[in-house]
């Protein structure tokens, strides 16, 4: 047993793609976010499993992203969703990384790096219709579709939005986005700026009903079993993270002991304090001092004292029997008692996204299940490379001695029609 460990359960991931799957159409491809390490999940074990489920596509959040999963032999279209930065285009291009594009600076810099590389840059343009983030104006969309079109170097495999309301089409807000959405890329096909595939729905999308609406819908923190519980669906997705640590160390302490910097905590009266090997740089929210719970010998046992960097400390003086070495709980399952991400997310004062992110490199990953492949309805988009036995082989070595990063796809999955 690790000092700190998350499991992660391949089986439940699998389970909620299922899901997502159950909300789109059959046609539409499902491209899984990874970015942010997969929410803290493990980009490189999570997209191999969804690309043996069935997923079209991964879209990560910055290049190194993409590239760590081409050095870990996954061959199926890479999108980078928000951008990158000139010094990053060189090894971009060169692996057939996608690239999100919003102005005409980045076009041009594309332009130019594909032309010196004598290769070509794959591009989504991204329009912004009112995330007001990342993203070309609509009014000014179609010139930048007329600058793509007339770029040697560039191919455009994509169109794409980005919605703001976390309540999807709960939120009037998304519908104007998408009629926002709609009239560009009707007014592109008028023109003969582009007829392939478009794609803006993401998990609070998919959950309100906007699943079969374009080519590809883009799932980010519902593949992982998480969603705001206004949603619908929220009660047929499973947890895919558990986060766990040990006891290290006991301490019987007096009335009036204080415990942690500044002894924000004060026993009542004469009690046992646990030690935890887990602290805020491991992912726990320095916001749960004294106000978290966990789960220890199937009991709820508080969180006393300011969580410190490396440690966390908790009152167990009313559990019986708790020793050193046993397994605490702080996200997940225990003696039929739950803690979830958005328990946490609550009592912190934030969302579960920064919960699950917030894992840190010290914790261990250990991955379960996966041996099952819940929903192959239509086959991965990488193909199997030769001498291997799927997507999951390792690189190989260039004569440089630095790593051989795996060859992509090509192909974009698309159906052609909104």
């Amino acid at each position: 047993m690790s000092r700190a460990w998350a499991e992660i359960d391949l089986d439940a991931l699998g389970h909620n793609l299922g899901q997502i799957r159950r909300r789109v159409a059959a046609d539409t491809a499902v491209m899984l976010v990874v970015k942010a390490d997969a929410y803290g999940h493990g980009a490189v074990a999570v997209a191999h499993h969804a690309l043996r489920s069935g997923i079209a596509a991964l879209g990560v959040g910055t290049s190194a992203e993409a590239l760590e999963l081409r050095r870990a032999g996954i061959r199926a279209p890479i999108l980078v969703l928000g951008t990158i930065v000139d010094e990053e285009a060189g090894e971009a291009l060169r692996n057939e990384v996608h690239v999100a594009i919003h102005s005409l600076d980045r076009c041009q810099m594309l332009q130019d790096s594909a032309r010196r590389m004598r290769t070509h840059a794959f591009v989504h343009l991204k329009i912004d219709t009112g995330m007001g983030r990342l993203g070309v104006l609509p009014s000014r969309a179609l010139d930048l579709l007329r600058k793509i079109k007339g770029s040697s170097h560039l191919r455009l495999t994509g169109i794409m939005t980005h919605l703001a309301s976390p309540r999807g089409t709960l939120d009037e807000a998304t519908h104007e986005q998408l009629r926002e959405f709609d009239a560009v890329v009707a007014s592109a096909r008028e023109q003969g700026l582009y007829d392939g595939c478009l794609h803006a729905c993401n998990s609070a999308g998919i959950f309100t009903g906007l699943g079969e609406r374009y080519d590809m819908v883009r799932p980010g923190i519902s593949a992982y079993g998480v969603l705001p519980e206004e949603l619908a669906g929220q009660g047929q997705l499973k947890p895919v993270l558990s986060l766990h640590t040990q006891v290290v160390f006991l301490k019987d302490v007096a009335a009036g002991a204080g415990v942690g910097y500044g002894s924000t905590w004060k026993a009542k009266t004469g009690t046992r304090i646990a030690i935890l090997a887990l602290g805020y740089n491991d992912g726990v929210s320095w916001r749960l001092s004294n106000r978290g719970e966990v789960l220890v010998r199937g009991q709820r046992a508080p969180v006393v004292g300011l969580v410190s960097m490396d440690y966390m400390t908790i009152d167990v003086g009313v559990i019986p029997g708790v020793q050193v070495g046993d397994r605490v709980t702080l996200i997940g399952e225990q003696g039929g008692q739950r803690i979830r991400a958005l328990d946490l997310a609550t009592e912190a004062g934030t969302i579960p996204y920064e919960i699950t992110c917030a894992v840190g490199k010290r914790v261990e990953r250990i991955y379960t299940g996966g041996e099952t492949v819940l929903f192959p309805s239509r086959k991965p988009a990488a193909a199997r490379p030769e001498g291997g036995p799927d997507s999951s082989a390792p690189a190989s070595a260039s004569a440089r001695g630095s790593p051989t990063l795996a060859r992509p796809a090509v192909a974009w999955p698309r159906r052609g029609r909104a």
